[in-house]
């Protein structure tokens, strides 16, 4: 029997800082025993520090970077991270309407862990619109889904409300992700459109600056367990493991004068 990858496409931006986008998703990838491939929408001149650039890759090509990799390799999963216009949201979601591109987790980036803004204001509804209502699973952080809903998440209660609310715009399952919380520990809340069912995960908050790109790396995890065949609540939980493990693996490391990357190879060394 001849063997195959479990193969995931990320769409996202490149960091020239390698902590989080494209670079963070190929590594995350890789350590989960996936075949990595890559759309990239954006460039951004980036490190620990901020980000003092973004060149957005036009839209046709990026549609055309969608078209090689349909058209001959395909995708079991496809994570979608920095999509900078809403000409880009489109033209994303025409191709993966087109190719009837399944088990996909949208992570809505629109802040950098700088504060930097990687997300033009006009773009927001095209995410709520055109890609939200395609994706397996949505993770949002709080500051985000205050922005998707359009008004101020800050508690558990108003993350469970936030939740179904989401779902009623797209996403069979949404992850609400808690480390903005100002009180208590990190704990995630996940929730199942189908059945309707909160579920809690908890989580520990681990005292490091290093946590640049722990959104990208979630998401990315996430995807690499839908494309091993996962269900969506398995592929929640192996990724929160392995994203507390990279982080408190990377916790002591210091690398640039800002916020660090994660260890995402902390399994091997």
């Amino acid at each position: 029997m001849t063997p195959s990858y479990h193969t995931v496409l990320t769409i996202a931006g490149s960091d020239s800082g390698g902590g989080a986008g494209i670079q963070a998703d190929l590594k995350t990838f890789s350590a989960l025993g996936c075949y990595g491939m890559t759309v990239i929408t954006a460039l951004t001149a980036q490190n620990t520090l901020g980000v003092t650039g973004i060149h957005p890759v036009p839209p046709l090509f990026a549609g055309q970077q969608m078209d090689a990799i349909f058209t001959d390799m395909g995708a079991d999963a496809v994570k979608i991270g920095m999509l900078f216009s809403p000409e880009l949201i489109e033209t994303v979601a025409e191709r993966l309407e087109r190719y009837d591109v399944r088990r996909i987790v949208l992570d809505p980036v629109m802040v950098a862990q700088s504060g930097d803004r990687l997300l033009q204001d006009d773009a927001v509804a095209a995410i709520r619109d055109r890609l939200m209502p395609l994706a397996e699973v949505v993770t949002p952080n709080l500051p985000e889904a205050s922005v998707l809903l359009n008004r101020e998440i800050r508690t558990r209660e108003e993350m469970e409300t936030a939740a179904g609310d989401l779902a009623k715009i797209g996403g069979r399952h949404i992850l609400i992700k808690g480390g903005h919380l100002a009180e208590g520990d990190a704990a995630d809340l996940l929730y199942d459109a189908g059945s309707g069912r909160h579920l809690r995960l908890p989580g520990e908050r681990i005292d490091t600056p290093n946590t640049h790109g722990t959104g990208c790396t979630l998401s990315s995890a996430i995807a690499a367990g839908l494309a091993r065949g996962q269900d969506a609540e398995t592929a929640v939980r192996n990724a929160k493991r392995y994203i507390a493990e990279a982080i408190r693996a990377g916790a002591a490391y210091r690398l640039g004068k800002g916020h660090g990357p994660v260890h995402h190879f902390h399994q091997f060394w």
